[in-house]
């Protein structure tokens, strides 16, 4: 059976993107065949994964699921690329704006995505949607088709006062349009545990949701080095495989697998 991890945070500058293509990078290291979209017009994943101008390509997410809406056949392995590290992408490039403003006015508009990935889904054991920024109707689109969400969290405070406003519109989605969609949990990112600021940020994190969503052991450091990955078009396992960004994103690639028992 696949799983679909949407990976959302409405604010930007939380690592939503390091941690979709580290984690999937992960999880093809551990012998998984994954499949990674770029659900962010701004193509940020797609960038950091060599592919250096996302808006000069015609075959994206937003045409897969113009394909949907107008119910065109999809050929096996359209717009899909294969990476060097052992993963497919669906790249996303800006056109997902202009799609965004088009899904108003669709019929079952939140169902789009979903509908392509039932199609592709039997393919692979992990498929990771990196979403853009907010609580549009593509991210939308990306809770509907999911079955679970990982939520990045930075150590600061203005990302984790956000946090409250996607927890009520995962729980909306779940209770009237994907009633199998559960919370994988919070992941804390950038974190330096060498302020007092970090540390009771976590603190706070850990006590007001572990009981109830979950907070994941594992948390992804802060380091400059990773900031570099994107530079270079590959994952922090070829980047640095020997720091401890590489190993904390191991680690959380171990904690997603033992949730599938």
């Amino acid at each position: 059976m696949c799983k679909v991890i949407a990976v959302a945070m409405q604010k930007g500058g939380c690592a939503k993107t390091s941690v979709s293509l580290n984690l999937g990078i992960g999880l093809a290291r551990a012998g998984k065949k994954v499949l990674l979209i770029d659900n962010d017009p701004q193509g940020n994943l797609t960038a950091s994964l060599g592919y250096e101008e996302p808006d000069d390509m015609s075959d994206t997410l937003a045409s897969v699921m113009m394909k949907i809406i107008n119910e065109e056949p999809i050929e096996a392995g359209y717009g899909i690329l294969h990476h060097q590290e052992g993963i497919d992408l669906i790249p996303g490039n800006i056109e997902l704006s202009g799609l965004e403003v088009l899904l108003a006015n669709v019929m079952s508009r939140e169902n789009i995505l979903k509908e392509y990935i039932d199609q592709i889904k039997d393919q692979y054991g992990y498929i990771i949607i990196d979403c853009m920024p907010s609580l549009g109707m593509t991210t939308i689109n990306a809770l509907v088709a999911a079955t679970s969400v990982l939520i990045p969290v930075p150590a600061a405070y203005l990302p984790v006062k956000g946090l409250c406003q996607l927890i009520k519109t995962i729980s909306m989605v779940k209770k009237r349009l994907n009633k199998k969609l559960k919370i994988e949990g919070i992941v804390l990112t950038m974190v330096d545990y060498r302020t007092n600021y970090a540390k009771d940020i976590t603190q706070k994190l850990r006590e007001g949701y572990e009981s109830t969503i979950g907070v994941f052991n594992t948390y992804i450091p802060f380091s400059v080095k990773a900031t570099e990955c994107s530079l270079e078009g590959v994952s922090i396992y070829i980047h640095e495989p020997k720091g401890k960004v590489a190993e904390a994103y191991k680690k959380l690639t171990e904690e997603v697998l033992s949730h599938e028992n």
